[in-house]
């Protein structure tokens, strides 16, 4: 497996959605999941997190370009990962997250 950087940024939104429902469960290296949202009325290009079921917020606007082209066109070659937890900061900054590009072994 090759894995390529790609972004971290924080979780945009984290007050709004179910982040403090869930927040104790969260550890460094968790496994996200990136989800477009192409009805979200706010952004166009929206790109939801989530842990599990929980919406945990969104890739911010300044970093989702690349993630809603990638998406639009079916690619799922993501790993989205919990990079830090900070629960001392303001919402806004409390989860940093890393995603890299995977590629499997047997791909070309």
């Amino acid at each position: 497996m090759k894995r390529e950087h790609l972004a971290h940024f924080s979780i945009a939104g984290f007050t709004y959605y179910d982040g403090v429902i869930c927040f104790n469960d969260l550890k460094i290296g968790t496994l996200l999941n990136l989800v477009l949202e192409e009805n979200n009325p706010f952004d166009a290009r929206a790109v939801a997190i989530y842990y599990n079921s929980y919406k945990l917020g969104f890739i911010p606007r300044t970093e989702n370009r690349i993630f809603y082209k990638l998406l639009k066109v079916g690619f799922s070659g993501f790993e989205a990962r919990i990079q830090y937890l900070d629960c001392s900061e303001h919402a806004e900054g409390q989860i940093g997250v890393v995603v890299h590009l995977i590629q499997m072994a047997d791909e070309k």
